[in-house]
């Protein structure tokens, strides 16, 4: 009876000690999802613009493609590499940025103008970890690999570090897969995206349904070129639906869009280039 009793009570202490972690970091079964929750972050992280085909810093070279760095959170994100490591390398240098501070590498998707700046990126510093979708190809992750560096294959929703989560992979039948990238900040989400080829719109309601709270920001490529005025329009109303605060699109979103966002947003806007400097902190 005595060893049975002491059973109970380990049993007993095992599920206080279990609903106690629960409590204090926020753990919550997300198996639908793919994803556990990290805890709650205080950071206001800064986002920087390393590379895109829209001018803000006259000293920086423009080129088709994306990139932007994260820091502030626990890990230094690179979140894509533009289309050329040359460009990437140099637009870090004059903005100060130390390869060699990245601690993670973050693919959107295996188009050029958003991979083809890494193999030159990781000539500089290959210590790095590479979340890329599941569904590149077996030689982009061999190569990944030979250049040094961890490859991290993504297919759902996961936490790469303390306040950031990717989304998984979106897109569907034979269509492109694609990421982004969900950070949670003190003042609510901020999502980054690269191309958002499987629909920015969904996009963004993936990324509330993955991590729960208010979005801030909506920034990156947004995919809108050629889109008439009333997509557009739709896709503001759903923003606004969705409680989207600031927008920032870049890269392929193309000048319609970004006047009609403007237009919408009115200082809610950011507009974005290669350069651009995103204090979260200093939105509202």
């Amino acid at each position: 009876m005595a060893t049975k009793t002491k059973i109970v009570i380990i049993g007993i202490l095992w599920v206080l000690f279990s609903l106690n972690l629960v409590t204090i970091w926020g753990i919550s079964d997300q198996s639908s999802q793919g994803v556990a929750m990290t805890a709650a972050t205080t950071a206001n992280p800064v986002i920087l613009v390393t590379f895109d085909n829209n001018a803000h810093d006259p000293r920086l070279a423009t080129a088709w493609g994306f990139s932007c760095l994260v820091r502030g959170l626990e890990k230094t994100i690179l979140f894509d590499t533009g289309g050329s490591g040359s460009v990437l390398l140099s637009n870090m240098e004059k903005m100060g940025l130390d390869p060699s501070a990245v601690d993670l590498v973050v693919l959107s998707h295996i188009h050029g103008d958003h991979t083809g700046g890494l193999d030159g990126f990781l000539r500089r510093h290959a210590r790095v970890s590479v979340y890329l979708p599941q569904s590149f190809p077996a030689d982009f992750k061999g190569d990944v690999k030979r250049a040094g560096a961890q490859v991290v294959e993504v297919s759902g929703p996961q936490p790469i570090c303390a306040g950031a989560v990717t989304t998984g992979e979106l897109g569907s039948g034979w269509g492109l897969r694609e990421q982004s990238l969900v950070l949670e900040t003190a003042k609510g989400l901020v999502v980054i995206t690269g191309c958002a080829h499987p629909g920015i719109v969904n996009i963004v309601e993936k990324a509330k349904a993955v991590v729960k709270g208010e979005i801030l920001l909506v920034m990156g490529g947004f995919h809108l070129a050629g889109h008439s005025a009333h997509d557009i329009a739709g896709i503001i109303k759903r923003f606004q639906q969705l409680g989207v605060r600031y927008v920032g699109p870049c890269h392929c979103s193309g000048l319609a869009a970004q006047q009609q966002m403007a237009a919408a947003y009115g200082d809610k806007y950011l507009a974005i280039g290669v350069g651009s400097i995103i204090n979260i902190g200093d939105l509202k």
